[in-house]
């Protein structure tokens, strides 16, 4: 599956030193790589994709938080 290369290449691109413009363009890309497994998923309910999908949701959370900020506890 071509679409896992993809992911296991995302997954261990280093994401240290990026400009706004690469995290914004990281996170797109690790949504299309999650809705395409997704896609996949669906049809064959593999626990394997299901695995590739959280390890990308969590790496995509880790750059939305460096693009946005943290939300702070005050108001």
């Amino acid at each position: 599956m071509d679409i896992l290369k993809e992911a296991t290449a995302f997954e261990e691109a280093s994401m240290s030193n990026l400009t706004t413009s690469d995290r914004v363009e990281a996170t797109r890309e690790a949504k299309r790589l999650i809705l395409a497994i997704n896609e996949i998923y669906k049809k064959t309910k593999d626990a394997n994709l299901m695995e590739v999908m959280k390890r990308l949701t969590d790496k995509k959370k880790r750059i939305d938080v460096r693009l946005k900020g943290r939300p702070s506890s005050g108001i």
